[in-house]
């Protein structure tokens, strides 16, 4: 059996996906399954007996077999601007009819590139006209910067289905151009990295923990059934996989107890980092339960640090202070708290005893100091 570990680049900041922001504008063919398909939040999934008029149903991006010249493409705008770590192409269930090969350009395109690029149309059963195929020419894709030259595929067998690409770049990049060699198809497609946004305005009021401004998780207790890292994407939390969501804690006491201020007793709790995007005071934090209705953590505690240009290693005496003290929390809500922070670089999410939540937002303003 050929085993397949997962790289440390996995762990980074993900951009492609619908959750994070990511989007398909242009694809060659979309007649199996479209495009939009392999950049899904969710896993991929296999129905045996389920079929359209196209022909058997897929969940990914699938292409009709190849009967004209060339070979079929797409370009999918990213979340932000970023710089692209490595990738994971997951062929899951495409056994017998998986793109053979791949390759992945990129470009960081002007908005009058973006305004130039025909508004896409996914359905199934289609291709490109020769309309949107001239408007999008005009990019000239085919000479983008190649990131990851023609590679081989595996099958989607589960040993095999997940393909990782390391990429040796340091350029940041909005989009990129995903190439497949000729026809096929990909269940799922992953680009790991770190965000570069532009500088926000003074007096900006922004998200500084959001994804979008190249916040990221740098450490964490416990991640059983979903991983922190999903807490800051732009988009509401669709399930409760895509949240930060614990095992429960063995040493949670037999008989549950409650403090003066009605926050449980407890023996133990979880945690998370984030570096935030940029140094900045936190105004209002919302801390949103959406989905966890039987597993929502009884309370929230969140503190800072300023770690200056650094990151947060578990060796790092991090000096936290409290921003927002032990705070109940409730099923399937979204909570707002009032909060004022110094300048800070990092945030410390503590929950109690174990549970899991959707979103974090951290509300404020950049420190004057880098504007």
């Amino acid at each position: 059996m050929i085993e397949t570990k997962v790289p440390a680049f996995a762990e980074l900041s993900e951009f492609a996906s619908l959750g994070s922001g990511g989007e398909v504008v242009f694809a060659t063919d979309d007649f199996f399954a479209t495009c939009e398909n392999m950049i899904a939040d969710s896993d991929p999934i296999f129905i045996e007996d389920k079929y359209t008029e196209y022909g058997k149903w897929m969940d990914g991006w699938e292409t009709r077999r190849k009967r004209i010249a060339g070979h079929d493409w797409c370009i999918l705008k990213l979340a932000t601007k970023c710089v692209v770590r490595g990738l994971l192409i997951d062929t899951a269930f495409f056994t017998g009819n998986y793109a053979p090969k791949y390759s992945i350009q990129a470009a960081c395109l002007t908005p009058e590139e973006e305004e130039s690029i025909p508004k896409r149309i996914s359905e199934m059963g289609t291709a490109c006209n020769k309309f949107d195929l001239k408007h999008i020419e005009r990019l000239k894709s085919d000479k983008w910067d190649e990131l990851v030259p023609i590679t081989a595929l595996r099958p989607g067998y589960e040993e095999t289905r997940l393909n990782f690409q390391k990429v040796l770049s340091d350029d940041a990049w909005t989009h990129i151009r995903v190439n497949i060699y000729p026809d096929g198809g990909i269940a799922r497609l992953r680009v790991f990295g770190e965000a570069k946004p532009e500088l926000p305005t003074r007096n900006q009021i922004i998200d500084l923990v959001s994804l979008l401004n190249g916040a990221a998780c740098q450490g964490f207790s416990n991640a059983h059934y979903g991983h922190p890292k999903n807490v800051i994407k732009p988009s509401k939390g669709k399930c409760m996989s895509d949240g930060w969501e614990t095992a429960r804690r063995l040493d949670r006491p037999n008989i549950i107890e409650a403090n003066d201020d009605g926050t449980m007793k407890t023996t133990g709790q979880e945690w998370a980092v984030f570096k935030l995007g940029f140094p900045g005071h936190i105004k209002q934090i919302c801390v949103d339960t959406n989905h966890f209705k039987g597993n929502y953590p009884d309370s929230v505690k969140i503190e800072g640090a300023y770690l200056g240009r650094g990151d947060w290693y578990p060796e790092i005496d991090a000096n936290w202070h409290n921003i927002l003290k032990p705070s109940k929390l409730s099923a399937h809500n979204e909570h707002w708290f009032d909060c004022e922070s110094d300048v800070i670089t990092h945030i410390k999410v503590t929950m109690a005893p174990d549970g899991g939540f959707s979103r974090i937002r951290t509300f404020g303003y950049i420190s004057e100091q880098i504007i």
